[in-house]
C-alpha cells in the first residue's frame, strides 16, 4: 500500500475551488462581523471555527487507510461525474483491491467536533434523533458509483439537517445541525453502505471523502448560517 495513493483531493481542482471560495466569503463575513452571532451558538470562537473549516479543507487531501478488501479495480486516475459534481479517482497501478480509508477533513475532524458539541450542550437525545433522521435520508439517496464508491447529491445533507435541527431545537440549532449533519452523512451514506463497495471496482473508498465530503462541508456552512439567523431573530424585539 503506497502512502501517496492516500493523498488526493476528493473533488477536481475546479470544483474544490468553489469550496475554497465559499470559505473565503465566510471568513470575510466574520472579519466584518456579519456573522458575529453564529459562533455564540456553535460554542467556539470565530477563529477556532475558521481553523476547523480550514482544517477540513486541507484535511480532505489526506486519507488514513484502514483495510484493503479483495476487489477487481476497474477505475484509476479518472474523473467521475455524479449529480453535477466532478470527483477525482486516485491512481491504482499494481493495486490488488479496494482500500477502505477515512478522510481527515470529511471524517475525522467533523466526528470529533460533533461529539464535542453534543457533549458541550448535552444534546445527546436530540442529537441521536436528528442524526438518525439525516442518516436515513442519506442512506435512502446514497448511490453506489462504479469506479468511485458511494455518493449522495451534494445539497441533501445540508437541507435535511437544517430542517430537522430547526424542528427539534431552535435554541441550539447550530450545534445540532453541525453534529447531526456530519454524523448522519457519515453513517447513512458511508458506513451503512460499506457492504456495497466491494463490487464497485474503486481503488479507494474513503469515509467522508469523495462522494460525501462536499455535502459534509456545506453542512458545516449551513450550521453557521442557521446559528447566525436564529440568534439574530431571537435578539430582535417583538
Amino acid at each position: 500500500m503506497q502512502p501517496d495513493r492516500m493523498l488526493y483531493l476528493p473533488l477536481t481542482p475546479a470544483f474544490f475551488s468553489i469550496l475554497i471560495i465559499i470559505f473565503i466569503v465566510l471568513a470575510v463575513s466574520i472579519e466584518f462581523r456579519v456573522l458575529r452571532y453564529a459562533y455564540m451558538q456553535l460554542g467556539v470562537s470565530s477563529r477556532t471555527a475558521m481553523f476547523l473549516l480550514l482544517g477540513s479543507l486541507i484535511g480532505s487531501y489526506f486519507n488514513i487507510p484502514l483495510v484493503e478488501i479483495s476487489n477487481h479495480v476497474t477505475s484509476s486516475g479518472r474523473v467521475i461525474q455524479f449529480f453535477g459534481m466532478h470527483y477525482q479517482v486516485p491512481p491504482a497501478s499494481g493495486q490488488a483491491g479496494t482500500i477502505i480509508a477515512v478522510n481527515v477533513g470529511g471524517g475525522v475532524i467533523p466526528t470529533f467536533m460533533s461529539i464535542y458539541l453534543l457533549w458541550h450542550y448535552n444534546l445527546w437525545l436530540k442529537g441521536v434523533i436528528a442524526t438518525a433522521v439525516v442518516a436515513a435520508v442519506c442512506y435512502w439517496l446514497a448511490t453506489p458509483v462504479p469506479g468511485m464508491g458511494i455518493a449522495i447529491p451534494v445539497f441533501v445533507p445540508a437541507i435535511a439537517t437544517a430542517i430537522i435541527a430547526l424542528v427539534l431545537d431552535r435554541n441550539y440549532v447550530a450545534p445540532l445541525a453541525y453534529a447531526s449533519g456530519a454524523l448522519g452523512t457519515l453513517i447513512g451514506a458511508d458506513l451503512l453502505n460499506l457492504g456495497k463497495v466491494a463490487g464497485l471496482g474503486a481503488p479507494v473508498a474513503s469515509i467522508g471523502g469523495a462522494g460525501t465530503f462536499d455535502g459534509i462541508f456545506l453542512t458545516s456552512i449551513v450550521a453557521v448560517l442557521l446559528g447566525s439567523l436564529t440568534t439574530r431573530s431571537a435578539a430582535q424585539p417583538a
